[in-house]
């Protein structure tokens, strides 16, 4: 597919894409028009490089652990010092945090959804589950 489409079905800007090529991130064809071609796995890598980016990690880690996202897995992370798994180790309890935060308001969510459907008065419609709430 050509950048316009992957852009499209990613959510992704060109000129992000043109960025994640430059820093090793994703790997584009080139047809001898000198359009980019990518592949159908690139989609789903576009969108982990977002999420990554998203829970706020910097493109040269992501660079790094990119491979281990693949199956199968082969680590092989020759530059992986102690401040990189720091990092790393952090980023990963920073989104379990965010995970469990994410949890108790779908529920919660879903509670209020159960009620309303069964047609409970407002007066009936329970709080939020045991430390749901936005935080």
């Amino acid at each position: 597919m050509r950048i316009g489409e992957l852009a499209e079905r990613t959510g992704t800007p060109r000129r992000l894409l043109r960025y994640y090529e430059e820093q090793g991130l994703v790997v584009a064809d080139r047809g001898t028009n000198g359009y980019r071609s990518y592949d159908e796995a690139t989609v789903d890598r576009v969108r982990q490089i977002r999420g990554l980016l998203d829970a706020g990690l910097p493109t040269r880690i992501i660079r790094q652990i990119l491979p281990c996202l693949d199956r199968p897995r082969a680590v092989h992370l020759p530059d992986a010092t102690p401040e990189v798994l720091a990092a790393l180790e952090r980023e990963r309890d920073r989104m379990t945090e965010r995970i469990g935060c994410l949890t108790r308001n779908r529920d919660a969510i879903a509670d209020y959804l159960d009620v309303v459907r069964r047609g409970a008065p407002a007066a009936a419609v329970p709080g939020p589950r045991e430390g749901a709430g936005a935080s």
